[in-house]
């Protein structure tokens, strides 16, 4: 028996944009056909080639549209490739949208021994994992309710607990846990480490750089349908946050069209912003700034259309993706007609240490809003004076925060046992 789980060989994916799948007639039939050549085609995977090994973790990664969800859809065979061939070994069980697989007019207690039978699991194993099911989904009140009156939230924990606690041989796991909360997406990652280390094979797509690195040794970026790396995950995962945040100039260019295409979240209509930059002692735009100096931002935004009110957040993130602190410009009063518009936001006292951040920006208000989660990456480096600063060495961690260590006291007891050695 081989022992690798899922072999991949020249892989790719091609969609028609605009086609809409139907049971043509024969009019249709030749209508289409007579147009098959004029319509724009993409490939959304092209020559993959890799293979994952039993009881193997792995992290996909990539940017919005980079073709993960489109490599799990093919590995679950949900979608069918275009090209290439896929060897799966074992039972696969995937969580790869809210709702897959379920039923709405069946109740959870019928959904679980649906997905269960779908999952290719016996009656009695599902019936024997049952109450650990709905005991880990939470979801025992609701449990013969019809699953059309579930959240999403609910969905997705009830699915999850079926995926994972059937002991499928390949679980793999899109992004859809952030639909859960904060206490469900930690049991969850528990849960993901708990097959991992119990000889199953894990494939997880996120955009959580931390729980990537957590949970899988090695990494595989996805970059426009190709292989861009596979590797072990703290060097993948440090090129791909490389490649989304640019140093190039100080002064970052966020109405750019192919920028935008990697790092931006929403291609806004009414509000859109232009440009980043970090400003020096002398309004002159840099790359690093000294740890005890103020970090001035200074950001461009245009209005393309009048809004009546209008938000703005500016976030500092590790390359992990963890926030570290969030400015808030509050509700502008007056409504903003069209034009271009620049504001700046300081922090005087941000106590970061030393080491790269990412800047992350927020213009809510005007629909849709324009989010930029990676506008660009800064340097805080060591500071150029250490006054009054009691610590000299370096920190670790992400904030620089002082302390103060009282006088040792010797302290006389009777009631612990002398010393010895």
């Amino acid at each position: 028996m081989s022992s690798s789980a899922i072999e991949v060989y020249g892989l790719g994916k091609e969609y028609v944009l605009g086609e809409r799948v139907s049971f043509p007639t024969l009019r249709d039939a030749l209508s289409r056909r007579r147009h098959r050549g004029r319509r724009d085609r993409i490939w959304a995977l092209r020559d993959a080639n890799f293979e994952i090994a039993r009881g193997e973790a792995v992290g996909v990664i990539g940017h919005n549209g980079a073709g993960k969800t489109t490599l799990l859809k093919i590995l679950s065979r949900i979608t069918p490739p275009t090209e290439g061939e896929v060897r799966v070994t074992g039972h696969v069980g995937s969580l790869l949208e809210v709702g897959t697989g379920f039923h709405p007019e069946l109740t959870g207690r019928d959904n679980v021994y649906l997905n269960g039978a779908i999952l290719g699991m016996p009656r009695r194993e599902i019936k024997r994992k049952f109450d650990e099911i709905v005991a880990f989904a939470e979801v025992e009140r609701f449990i013969d309710t019809p699953v059309k009156r579930y959240s999403s939230g609910m969905y997705v924990r009830l699915a999850f607990a079926v995926a994972a606690h059937l002991e499928p041989d390949i679980l793999i796991v899109d992004e859809v846990l952030a639909v859960g909360d904060a206490s469900f997406q930690r049991k969850c990652l528990g849960k993901m480490d708990e097959v991992r280390t119990g000889g199953r094979t894990v494939l997880f797509v996120s955009h959580n750089m931390g729980a990537i690195r957590t949970l899988t040794p090695r990494a595989i970026w996805l970059d426009h349908g190709q292989i861009a790396e596979d590797g072990p995950t703290a060097q993948v995962v440090q090129a791909y946050l490389e490649s989304t945040t640019h140093t190039d100039s100080p002064v970052v260019d966020l109405d750019d069209e192919a920028l935008r295409r990697t790092v931006g979240k929403w291609m806004a209509r009414r509000v859109r912003w232009e440009s980043i930059a970090l400003l020096g002692p002398r309004d002159e735009p840099v790359a690093s700034m000294p740890q005890n100096m103020p970090l001035r931002f200074e950001v461009t935004f245009g209005v393309r259309e009048p809004v009546r009110f209008l938000e703005l957040y500016l976030r500092v993130k590790t390359p992990d993706g963890l926030w570290v602190f969030t400015s808030f410009s509050g509700q502008f009063e007056e409504a903003l007609e069209r034009g271009r518009y620049t504001t700046r936001c300081t922090f005087d006292d941000h106590r970061l240490a030393p080491g790269q951040y990412v800047v992350e920006l927020v213009a809510r208000g005007a629909d849709p809003e324009d989010i930029v989660p990676s506008a660009m990456r800064f340097e805080v480096a060591p500071a150029v004076v250490e006054e009054n600063l009691r610590y000299s060495g370096s920190w670790t961690g992400v904030v620089r925060v002082e302390s103060e260590w009282a006088p040792l006291e010797s302290i006389e007891s009777q009631t612990r046992e002398p010393l010895v050695g």
